[in-house]
């Protein structure tokens, strides 16, 4: 449970305050040397300083608890960030900037805006540094999905063709959601071989893509969705898993929504994801689990135009 009431979403200074507690437990940390000595560093104290700088005796340069992350520069309170996340985290299929920027006093654009950046810290591909998803006598679910409206339900103009997207799903665990232009062997196999364990049971449906992907891992079992079969060997062999998993993302979608561009559908999946990866069952309550993405926004900082890429939508 997270009390709305506490003073951390409605004062900036116990926002600032609680931010370093979180990043900070041991006392602060310079944010471009990585000098953690508090005999070397100084908080700055002059009557035109910002609250919450420090000065980094080591490298010379001042630095607060945002310099690094998606907040750095941000002119919007630190206690409407925090209050954000937690609205995006507390909600099971998610929250509209649109939401956002009534419940909070802000702009619409600078809701989507914000919202893109606090997605940014929900994308964890920490699996890939323990071996994947999965394991020795672990079940990890692959299956694919299309979003996108149906033709049928517009009365004159043609809808935008759907946007693949491939899930694997540890069974009791994580998931991690990748949007992928075509559905193909070639495709699909160096991400689901580089987030998977190969020691892990691969479940699929019937789709020859999986066939001989699945030779690779430990055990492969698939069940033949054309023949209206959903589950066999006693409910051990299904895909029901990530179905279920689908089924939180296409009402989030279609529901909170309404339409993702192509372009940004990669950061909606990052939040979902991480929504089901630091669910309840799992041990994460609403507070946990914004506390946990609070911490992913370091060294993801999001600007309008990325150095040498194109503008943003």
């Amino acid at each position: 449970m997270c009390d709305l009431t506490n003073p951390i979403f409605t004062d900036p200074d116990k926002a600032r305050e609680h931010l370093e507690k979180l990043h900070w437990p041991d006392g602060p940390v310079c944010r471009h040397c990585g000098n953690a000595d508090p005999s070397r560093i100084t908080k700055l104290a002059g009557q035109s300083t910002r609250p919450g700088v420090y000065k980094c005796n080591e490298c010379e340069k001042p630095f607060s608890v945002t310099v690094g992350t998606a907040m750095e520069r941000s002119k919007i309170p630190l206690n409407k960030w925090l209050l954000a996340m937690h609205l995006l985290m507390a909600s099971k299929k998610g929250m509209s900037a649109h939401q956002i920027h009534r419940l909070l006093g802000i702009t619409y654009q600078t809701a989507w805006f914000m919202c893109h950046r606090l997605r940014e810290g929900m994308c964890d591909m920490s699996h890939t540094t323990t071996g994947g998803l999965g394991g020795a006598n672990k079940v990890v679910e692959v299956d694919e999905t299309y979003i996108g409206g149906k033709a049928r339900n517009r009365a004159h103009r043609e809808p935008a063709p759907k946007k693949a997207v491939l899930s694997l799903v540890e069974r009791g665990g994580r998931v991690t959601s990748f949007h992928v232009a075509n559905v193909t062997a070639k495709m699909v196999r160096p991400l689901i071989v580089t987030n998977a364990n190969r020691a892990s049971m691969l479940m699929s449906d019937e789709s020859k893509i999986y066939t001989k992907l699945g030779k690779e891992f430990g055990n492969h079992g698939a069940v033949d969705h054309s023949a209206n079969e959903y589950a066999r060997l006693g409910g051990f062999i299904h895909i029901n898993t990530a179905e279920n998993f689908y089924s939180i993302l296409k009402r989030g979608i279609y529901g909170i929504y309404h339409q993702v561009s192509e372009a940004h559908l990669h950061r909606y999946l990052a939040e979902f994801d991480f929504r089901y990866s630091n669910r309840c069952d799992l041990g994460f309550e609403d507070a946990a689990r914004t506390e946990k993405a609070l911490k992913g926004l370091e060294g993801k900082r999001l600007m309008y135009r990325q150095p040498r890429e194109a503008a943003h939508a």
